[in-house]
């Protein structure tokens, strides 16, 4: 556990090793203390994967919309009770069916298979997650991220980030993009955290 990002060592240790790229020092020093590693944390999985399921090709604003839409209407509901609702129900708050289904089925799966992350290591929890209809390589990468507190995942499938990237370095070259990253080892997942940070509040490296 001692190696998961919710531990203060294991961010200022991450920060230190980033702190050798000058664009990620750059954003260290000017919101790294704004950084919540928890700030989606779920100990549901199914509704955190439900969660993810909901950002899914969407933006971040209409995504905290609808998330916060969704907690209502399931609050204080177990998820075999959310399993039951109706789908047009679920689906009046701005869910498209397909995605309904796609969560009823991370439901389903958890409420068949027991997964203690702990034991698993990254690749056997990807292995896991992805059987299930409607979670991607994308959704796995984030709730390894998220939930399972993994300190070196990187999405090269996320738009956000990519972008990010691209305005921090002024690149556009995907090769190079992905031989900066492994500058980041082993702390990519903060890396990702702080070039989140800087895309969604428009703080760029100058």
């Amino acid at each position: 556990m001692a190696g998961l990002i919710n531990n203060p060592i294991i961010i200022k240790k991450a920060y230190d090793h980033l702190s050798n790229d000058p664009v990620l020092k750059y954003l260290i020093e000017k919101f790294g203390d704004k950084i919540n590693p928890l700030d989606r944390y779920n100990s549901n999985y199914a509704l955190s994967i439900c969660n993810l399921i909901i950002e899914q090709q969407i933006s971040f604003k209409a995504a905290i919309s609808i998330k916060n839409k969704f907690s209502k209407i399931i609050s204080k509901k177990s998820n075999d009770e959310i399993l039951k609702m109706k789908n047009e129900k679920i689906q009046k708050i701005g869910i498209s069916h397909r995605k309904v289904e796609y969560m009823k089925n991370v439901l389903l799966f958890f409420r068949e298979n027991e997964m203690k992350i702990n034991h698993l290591s990254d690749k056997e929890i990807i292995n896991k997650l992805i059987s299930i209809k409607g979670v991607g390589i994308w959704t796995c990468e984030m709730f390894l991220m998220f939930v399972c507190l993994r300190k070196d995942i990187f999405s090269f499938g996320d738009l956000a980030l990519v972008n990010s990237i691209k305005k921090n370095y002024s690149i556009d070259d995907f090769k190079i993009i992905k031989s900066i990253t492994e500058n980041w080892k082993p702390y990519r997942t903060i890396a990702a955290l702080l070039l989140w940070y800087s895309i969604e509040n428009n703080i760029f490296f100058k």
